[in-house]
């Protein structure tokens, strides 16, 4: 079987704040930008590489979610509970200074983790927890 990971979804309350972020902190490509009924989803991802994305979405689209759902999905998002991503690159430390230098929220500098990895953890500006593997 030949599956791979075409996108992945993350929730975002201020588009332009993740469109700044994604884009300009991390440097992704934006590959749609499109919106629809007041909503915005944007899809960004690392440049040279047009099969992996993310796909920004407004939480609340879901007409399946109820009105509890959605009351539950801002106050997880304001916590920064949420939602997350497990990047990697083989730059971690210079991803970080410029993560650190765009502003990003830092929950964890880079680290050498007892389970085998060195990674450094960050949130967006929706609160989705960015971890970042090293790459050895």
């Amino acid at each position: 079987m030949d599956i791979t990971i075409h996108a992945s979804f993350l929730p975002h309350d201020d588009p332009d704040a993740s469109l700044a972020f994604y884009r300009d902190t991390l440097g992704f490509e934006v590959r749609n930008d499109v919106g629809y009924d007041g909503m915005r989803w944007i899809t960004v991802g690392p440049a040279g590489r047009p099969g992996t994305s993310i796909v920004l979405e407004p939480p609340v689209a879901d007409p399946g979610v109820t009105d509890y759902e959605r009351r539950t999905i801002v106050e997880m998002m304001a916590k920064g509970t949420y939602a997350g991503i497990l990047l990697a690159t083989a730059d971690l430390d210079g991803t970080f200074g410029r993560l650190r230098a765009g502003g990003a929220e830092v929950v964890q500098e880079p680290t050498e983790q007892p389970y085998g990895i060195r990674d450094c953890a960050v949130r967006d500006p929706a609160g989705n927890l960015i971890r970042i593997n090293e790459l050895r």
